[in-house]
């Protein structure tokens, strides 16, 4: 069994309609698999440990690999998203990384022109598991651009990704996990959410992208505001469908044999 982060973005920013208790309910570990930053400082802790951040949430900083060290020297306070994670686990030796929807390459998110956790999968020796590239950044040009730069892309269910929480086209991925096969460093490993549980109505794309751009002009982060839009008009689905694909890919962490 492989050791294992598991990042704080989406818990801080991205579950709005889902209180603690039911979190607690639906989190299988009691162990530390959280990584966030506290006062500069990089804590690994248990959900319970982590929640007076989550309390916090509009005041923490979203922290990515790109500027985890300055954070760190300016004593913050943040969540990580998963390249921040990819960095952490490497500085403890931990080999992976885990997520539900990743970054990718977009021509409006800012700071997403070509999104950190893409390049630290060619940099970082850290194997991150996500769910897909999320529904509002350009999948197909963030695959391409992974397996253009030697990055593996495995599915553990499908052999394509067609998407996050919306479906759409299928693109191809290197192959599908084995898991008698030892994965390497330069790895993705997609596990998707299965195409009939996700949310069918893509008017809430639509309208969460424009919520995210609004965020944007306003000087806020796009992807909680836009994150809020999907939970809220989807009854609290996106919410859990976000939060069951993190679990399910944490477990998966724990069972791949890594080198």
């Amino acid at each position: 069994m492989s050791e294992y982060f598991i990042e704080t973005a989406l818990l801080t920013h991205g579950l709005v309609s889902l209180g603690e208790e039911e979190i607690l309910s639906l989190w299988p570990w009691k162990d530390k698999k959280l990584v966030w930053l506290e006062n500069g400082k990089i804590r690994h802790g248990t959900m319970e440990e982590y929640f007076p951040l989550r309390r916090r949430a509009k005041e923490i900083k979203r922290i990515d690999r790109e500027i985890l060290p300055k954070a760190m020297a300016n004593k913050e306070n943040g969540c990580l998203t998963a390249s921040g994670t990819m960095a952490v686990a490497e500085l403890y030796g931990v080999p992976v990384a885990v997520t539900a929807g990743m970054g990718g390459i977009s021509s409006y998110i800012q700071g997403e022109t070509l999104c950190p956790d893409l390049p630290a999968l060619v940099e970082s020796k850290t194997i991150l598991i996500a769910t897909s590239p999320k529904d509002v950044v350009d999948i197909q040009s963030s695959i391409d651009w992974l397996l253009k730069h030697q990055v593996k892309i495995l599915g553990a269910r499908y052999d394509y990704c067609s998407g996050f929480m919306f479906a759409g086209k299928k693109i191809p991925l290197s192959g599908l996990l084995k898991k008698e096969v030892v994965v390497k460093p330069h790895t993705l490993i997609l596990q998707d959410i299965k195409e009939e549980e996700r949310i069918e109505d893509r008017v809430i794309l639509q309208q969460a992208l424009e919520a995210g751009l609004k965020a944007q002009e306003r000087g806020e982060y796009f992807h909680p505001a836009a994150n809020e839009v999907i939970d809220r008009m989807s009854g609290g689905v996106a919410g859990r469908l976000q939060l069951k694909s993190l679990i399910e890919n944490g477990k998966l962490a724990g069972e791949i044999r890594v080198e």
